[in-house]
Formats: C-alpha cells, structure tokens, sequence
C-alpha cells in the first residue's frame, strides 16, 4: 500500500475518469481532493493510490458524476497522436462523448490530451514539465469549465536525452516514451514524472509500470488545475445558498 504524502484536505472530491496509474489523481490529492479513479482496464488497480472503480469511464459519470465536486477526464489519445499514422489502427473518439456527458451531469470538468487533439477541444491551455521544475518535456492540453491560467513556459534549452537513456549533466532531461526500458530507466522516468509509487524494485513487473509511467501526466500538472479549480467550485456553491 502506497504511504500517501501528507497534504491540507479542502473537503472536495473529484471523480478521475480513464484514471491509468494515478498521475493526475495524486496531483489532485496533493491540491486537497478526495480521489476516485475508473478505467475500463482492471490491471490498473495494482498501481493506482486511490479507491478505483474498474468500468466503462462515461457509463460511471453519467450514473454517479453528481455525486462528485469536480469531473476530471483523460480520453485515450491514440486517435490523435501522429503515430497512429503508422500503425493504421482505429481507436475511440471520446473527447465529444466524454464532455457531453460531462454537461450533462453539470459539474465543474477537466479534460486532457495531447497536443494533437487540440483541434477536438474548446480552448485548451497548454502546460509542460519545466513550468513546474520538471527535467521532462511533456506537453499536455486541458480545456475547462472554469477560467485556468497556466505558469510561465520556459524555453526548451535543456538537451534530451535518447529513449531509454539515463540522464546526464550534459542531457539533464529525460525522453520519456514507450519502448522495451530497464528497471533503471523507469525509475529515473518515474522520479522525473514525481510519480514514486510506480518504481519497481528489483525482481519487479518492468512492462506494465513502463506503460504507466510513458502515458503519464505529471501530478504537477493536476495539483495547479485543482487548485485553481477549487476557488470555482467554492463560488458555485456561494452562488448556489446566496
């Protein structure tokens, strides 16, 4: 069992659907939120920190979304990612289903993707790893109901290392994607994520934790939009009792 960080409790819960192994969810946590996760994939239960729910992400909303402060979704990106060019595969579009239901329940929402869906989202903001102190680039989308700002983007000055690669002083950042990655690697990758919890040790499952952590969101990322977040949910409520 994964001994949490300590963190202030703000009394909300956020529902984190296509949840993967808890990165945005423990970003959330870290902001104060209770956390619950779904995915349709039941492996993920062994790695992810919190209550988790294995089932269809948009069935669950739609029958316990209101039960939730915030709605937080991450639709499988392989419809969009430019590397579905070459396996010539077809993959669910679920960013449209997914906010449709997400209005429909009426809560505060959050959906992320990768870069190539922007075309699929209303408004996204952009954020990435050294907005937040991270030797990784990882550029990710997030459209909102509520207003979100994101931290100033430094340049990418610092030199990537290759996939499957450590980091050194010459190459401080990590390439952080799929492919056949040691042990050593997918703790680097997962200390430079801030995702501890999905370290192995030695003699531990490397290929499902190299996924985890390669498909990944920084808790970075989830921790800013949560509290930001927060302060919209707090005047809906104002609103609400005024």
């Amino acid at each position: 069992m994964l001994d949490l960080p300590e963190r202030q409790p703000n009394g909300l819960t956020v529902l984190d659907l296509y949840c993967h192994r808890g990165g945005m969810a423990m970003g959330y946590y870290l902001a104060g939120y209770d956390v619950v996760g779904v995915d349709i994939d039941p492996t993920v239960e062994r790695d992810y920190p919190f209550p988790f729910v294995h089932g269809d992400a948009i069935d669950y909303l739609l029958a316990h979304g209101h039960e939730y402060d915030l709605i937080h979704g991450s639709p499988p990106c392989q419809a969009y990612t430019p590397l579905n060019a070459y396996n010539h595969k077809t993959y669910p579009d679920l960013i449209a289903p997914t906010r449709d239901a997400m209005i429909t329940v009426g809560r505060p929402y959050v959906i992320e993707n990768v870069e190539a869906a922007r075309s699929e989202m209303r408004d996204p903001i952009m954020l990435c790893g050294p907005m937040f102190d991270l030797r990784m680039y990882r550029h990710r989308l997030f459209e909102t109901s509520f207003p979100l700002t994101a931290p100033a983007h430094p340049e990418h000055t610092a030199i990537c290392t290759r996939n499957g690669y450590l980091p050194t002083p010459e190459r401080p950042f990590m390439t952080i994607t799929g492919g056949r990655h040691s042990r050593a690697w997918q703790n680097a990758a997962a200390d430079a994520m801030g995702m501890p919890w999905l370290k192995v040790p030695p003699g531990g499952d490397i290929p499902a934790g190299i996924r985890g952590v390669c498909e990944a969101i920084p808790p970075a990322y989830a921790r800013w939009i949560g509290e930001q977040a927060e302060a919209a949910i707090r005047h809906l409520y104002a609103r609400a009792i005024a």
